[in-house]
């Protein structure tokens, strides 16, 4: 196995091999500059340094400093970016999801339910007050920034000349696996936004592709 395969477990497809190898080795070294790399890496030292320019515009490295090894110029050292985090693996959905199966099966679903009302509460006020004095579409466009900055990808349709709100992603997947609970206070909360009656007419849960309201009374 050559070093660009040891060091290459990052969840990036659009990045080639070489480029996954830098961001795994800054991973488990903390910081090196580019020469560290490429004896690291068994990389040419101009390509590394032509990867990282790279990887540095599209904001996953970031430069940490200088470091001086023996006389010459100084060294960049560089670093993983908070963007770049996301590219590993990470388990918090996985954990939430025991998390949730373990309450429920407890007979603490209530505490659960607590958990998402309070969760809510936190986000309500912010949002009401951006939809606050719009109606029909415009409040249903505003409701669908709001969701989908919280992950629901969220779009507004017409079907049949009604409006509908499609939320196309689910980020609480794992814990929606494990309860219906957080489906509930969701709802709760969009018809909060939206000031309007829903109709619920797909459902990701049941095996729809997205989770679908038809909006039959618009505030």
């Amino acid at each position: 196995m050559s070093a660009v395969e040891a060091y290459a477990p990052v969840n990036a497809p659009g990045l080639g091999e070489s480029r996954q190898s830098i961001l795994a080795m800054l991973k488990r070294v903390g910081e090196a500059t580019i020469p560290e790399l490429s004896q690291a890496l068994g990389l040419n030292v101009e390509t590394v340094r032509e990867h990282v320019k790279a990887l540095t515009g599209q904001g996953l490295v970031t430069r940490r400093g200088t470091r001086a090894r023996g006389p010459g110029r100084p060294e960049v050292v560089y670093t993983l970016s908070d963007d770049a985090e996301a590219l590993f693996p990470r388990r918090e959905a996985e954990l939430l999801r025991a998390l949730a199966e373990y309450l429920v099966e407890g007979g603490h679903g209530g505490l659960l339910r607590d958990f998402f009302d309070r969760y809510l509460e936190q986000r309500k006020a912010e949002s009401l007050a951006r939809v606050e004095g719009l109606t029909g579409r415009a409040r249903l466009e505003e409701a669908a920034r709001i969701l989908s900055e919280q992950g629901f990808m969220a779009v507004v349709e017409d079907v049949n000349g009604e409006p509908s709100l499609r939320l196309c992603h689910c980020p609480l997947r794992e814990l929606v696996a494990a309860s219906r609970i957080p489906c509930r206070a969701e709802i709760g909360f969009v018809r909060l936004l939206t000031g309007g009656s829903l109709a619920r007419v797909t459902y990701m849960p049941d095996g729809g592709l997205a989770c679908t309201y038809r909006v039959e009374a618009a505030g």
